[in-house]
């Protein structure tokens, strides 16, 4: 499990990708989540966390919505992100996928 600190990075990164995908500035993005530029820098250079109320006002004015995925789930979430560029095999499959396809064979 990543560090809290590598967690808080990571998401920064991923606001500021979005941020400047989205043609917006630092300010605008604060302003449409309610909170001050400064606060909202902290956030994007990973130097402070956030409440999960202001993740999802950051996340909505930038056009993003936030996910709670059990960690269960998490590689299978990956893999379906991933590009995959190896003909058309699914990027998992369940068990009854897998017991339909034994009986094809």
């Amino acid at each position: 499990m990543p560090s809290e600190s590598a967690a808080l990075l990571e998401i920064g990164r991923l606001l500021k990708q979005a941020r400047l995908a989205a043609s917006l500035t630092q300010e605008q993005i604060a302003d449409m989540a309610g909170i001050s530029r400064p606060r909202y820098r902290d956030i994007e250079t990973g130097t402070a966390a956030a409440r999960a109320t202001t993740l999802i006002n950051i996340a909505r004015a930038l056009g993003l919505e936030m996910m709670l995925i059990p960690q269960s789930m998490v590689p299978a979430v990956n893999s379906l992100l991933r590009p995959h560029d190896d003909d058309d095999l699914p990027a998992f499959v369940t068990q009854a996928d897998e017991d339909d396809h034994d009986r094809d064979a």
